[in-house]
């Protein structure tokens, strides 16, 4: 990773170490990161709290619900992959760029030809998982300007675009309940077309990005047991996140009978907790090491989603909502805080393939709960596997902490 930092006082001279966070890297592109991300992510999860009236529409099953809102989260995950190779190819602003064009492109085309079938909904899914594949260009575009010591503050306040999963629950119900599910598609565009707009007045990619490799050295890192960890750990933070965030609406509607609209309220409360912690876990690992807030979120996720299995009451199962993803959103931050310690030349590519795993733990969780719900009548088994899906990333991340300490030297706290 190229950890360039910049004076900006003396903006042409040759880079110099600052230990000011807001001083050592390039403001403008953070923030340009951080609105790209955040707007991407509203449109990624659209489907969820659109799937209400999207399965009352094309009368859905359980199972084919749980598969629509999970479709994006899936294309994002591989999708991811791609934009890894893209910003060691071509670098992080223009594929964004890029990105940004395919989704309002596709969401344009959806709303003049509307969706009429399941089968439409999964096309629609595979063109918002480039949305979702956004995180692996925006967290390097930012985390190149950033020393290592400023890496876990960098990382959360460009991945705290998580957010805008709480602008798609909060309005995309409302907007659908006054213009039609079908215009909210059409909607959507006039914010992405904004955003690219500054995107591209402010974003900057960082001098000295690494040369170009042959297409096989960008899969090096999967040779490495360590890849592999950081991989699980995140499929099982990020894909509760993202899982919960897409799936949350229908759960809301089917087990406590809300309106679409209520629903997307009670799911918002949640995202919201999991989004403004991201950069609480980055800042926080960056004090007390990313192992050891690693561990305590995932004691916390499991605790909270496997009570959400027997929660009877929507006060009791929103709390405990609340509390899982402001535990899954500190995990978020903590994992990259890592992933920069371990694997700095490869930041582009570890991003993309980390982002993906987190994609694949989140198709994993909303398709389950579908499915969980259509074969049992219920959610509940669903909840506890995912649970017990923590657990084992805490037993995990136990066998590997002493080696990673003793064999790491970033300077940072691992």
């Amino acid at each position: 990773m190229a950890t360039a930092y910049w004076d900006r006082e003396r903006e042409g001279d040759a880079p110099v170490p600052a230990t000011s966070f807001w001083k050592a890297g390039h403001a403008p592109t953070l923030i340009a990161a951080f609105l790209y991300f955040d707007l991407a992510f509203m449109v990624w999860v659209l489907l969820g709290p659109l799937a209400p009236m999207i399965s009352k529409t094309l009368m859905l099953t359980p199972a084919e619900k749980g598969l629509m809102v999970a479709t994006p989260t899936l294309a994002g995950a591989f999708l991811r992959v791609v934009n890894g190779l893209l910003v060691d190819r071509i670098g992080p602003k223009l594929s964004g760029a890029i990105s940004q064009l395919i989704v309002i492109a596709g969401l344009f085309t959806a709303w003049a030809l509307g969706v009429n079938s399941f089968g439409g909904t999964l096309a629609l899914g595979v063109i918002l998982g480039f949305a979702g594949a956004s995180f692996a260009i925006a967290l390097p575009l930012a985390s190149r300007w950033y020393p290592p010591e400023h890496q876990g503050k960098a990382m959360g306040l460009a991945g705290m675009g998580n957010s805008g999963t709480v602008l798609a629950s909060l309005f995309a119900p409302v907007l659908a309940n006054i213009f039609g599910w079908n215009a909210v598609l059409g909607l959507a565009c006039i914010p992405l077309a904004i955003i690219f707009v500054a995107y591209m007045l402010m974003a900057k990619d960082a001098p000295g990005a690494p040369a170009p490799k042959r297409m096989i050295d960008y899969f090096e890192p999967l040779k490495q047991a360590d890849a592999w960890w950081l991989m699980a750990f995140y499929a099982v933070t990020f894909g509760g996140f993202v899982g919960l965030a897409a799936s949350l609406p229908i759960y809301f509607t089917d087990q406590f009978g809300l309106t679409p609209i209520v629903a997307g309220y009670c799911t918002a409360a949640c995202v919201f907790a999991g989004s403004l912690v991201r950069p609480m876990g980055g800042a926080l690992a960056d004090r007390i090491g990313g192992v050891k807030a690693l561990s305590m979120v995932y004691v916390v996720a499991a605790l909270a989603l496997a009570g959400v299995g027997f929660a009877t009451t929507l006060g009791g199962a929103l709390g405990l909502f609340v509390l899982a993803m402001l535990a899954l959103g500190t995990g978020n931050g903590s994992v990259f805080q890592l992933v920069p310690q371990r694997f700095q030349a490869e930041i582009g590519v570890m991003t993309g393939l980390v982002g993906m795993a987190g994609g694949v733990g989140g198709f994993y969780l909303a398709s389950s709960l579908g499915l969980a719900k259509q074969m049992t009548g219920s959610f509940a088994p669903g909840f506890l596997i995912f649970a017990g899906l923590a657990l084992i990333a805490l037993m995990g991340l136990t066998l590997v902490k002493a080696k990673w300490r003793a064999g790491w030297s970033s300077g940072a706290r691992i």
